[in-house]
């Protein structure tokens, strides 16, 4: 009939669901804390401590259970989920050790960092540090023992992690863990003690100290799959970037947050007279550099060839890390 106006359908605009990190995070928290507390124990045969001294054993999962943000372990998931969408396995096998071996690294880390030749801290995840639980004896073998851990969770012997899979993870757990990585950066920490820095000089450090690992966790799950070179470099970017961002923000939580809310000890940088963002540039010059290196990382994601799909997981964990209040 003249005149009348066709019968078409009017397009729905319906707005992408929000991602659910809390959700996303919790499923694969809960398989981390599973194989931790499967693999390191003395308690069962598939323990791969088993036969060890149970004090010791018992140190090194006082200093990994039960606590933490394991933002490491989520990191390097979130990058394998974005590069092998496909379930696989063998990928899974090797991303799941990847994120157990980084946590750790880091937790031996923190063992050594509190003990008295270090930064002498009390507290760490809310309770007693490792030292004042267990004595600085104990404290230091088992910081000994979860770094070398962590790399045997990197070498399984039942073909589940290909031979060149092993080779690439130990590569890069190594080198972020070293004297070119944490370990070095940690050196810089103390050397610099009541000294001041220019900013290049406190990103050397801190990119050292605390960003090689956030950086590490995330090509060490793109490893678990199969990256094209393009992808990886823009995963290196952003790992580099919420790396940085991690340390900047911990900065500000030191002036900004209590000991409680921390779970660790507040304003002890300040009162060991430590470099940090805050008293080089200032409060609010260091909340607006934290932003700018979430756009940095964000960038980074946009121009990796993966879908937003894809990358999901890497944005939230990326807006987490920089507007975190703990």
């Amino acid at each position: 009939m003249s005149g009348m106006v066709p019968n078409m359908a009017i397009p729905v605009h319906v707005a992408p669901a929000v991602f659910d990190l809390d959700g996303w995070a919790g499923e694969r928290l809960a398989q981390v804390e599973r194989a931790l507390d499967r693999w390191v124990t003395a308690d069962v045969p598939q323990g791969l401590n088993h036969g060890a001294p149970a004090e010791l054993v018992a140190a090194m999962r006082y200093a990994v259970l039960d606590g933490g943000k394991r933002l490491r372990p989520l990191l390097v998931l979130a990058a394998h989920e974005a590069v092998c969408e496909e379930d696989c396995d063998t990928c899974l096998s090797a991303a799941l050790r990847a994120a157990c071996a980084v946590e750790l690294i880091h937790a031996y880390s923190l063992v050594h960092d509190d003990m008295p030749c270090m930064d002498n801290d009390v507290l760490r995840r809310g309770k007693p540090t490792v030292h004042v639980q267990f004595g600085e004896a104990s404290a230091l073998l088992a910081g000994d023992a979860l770094q070398a851990l962590a790399f045997e969770l990197l070498t399984p012997q039942d073909g589940s992690v290909a031979p060149t899979v092993q080779a690439n993870l130990c590569g890069l757990l190594a080198r972020a863990a070293g004297s070119a990585g944490m370990a070095g950066g940690q050196a810089i920490d103390l050397a610099s003690v009541g000294s001041p820095l220019t900013e290049s000089q406190l990103r050397e450090m801190h990119e050292l100290k605390t960003g090689a690992l956030l950086q590490a966790s995330v090509v060490m799950g793109a490893y678990c799959g199969a990256p094209e070179p393009d992808t990886l470099q823009a995963l290196q970017a952003y790992g580099a970037a919420i790396g940085l961002a991690f340390q900047v923000v911990d900065d500000i939580l030191d002036v900004t947050a209590d000991s409680t809310t921390l779970g660790k000890t507040a304003g002890k940088d300040a009162d060991n007279h430590k470099p940090t963002y805050v008293s080089l540039m200032g409060l609010q010059a260091s909340q607006a550099y934290a932003q700018q290196l979430l756009t940095q990382a964000r960038l980074a994601l946009d121009g990796s060839g993966l879908s937003q799909t894809q990358t999901r997981a890497l944005r939230a964990l990326a807006d987490m890390v920089v507007n975190r209040a703990h």
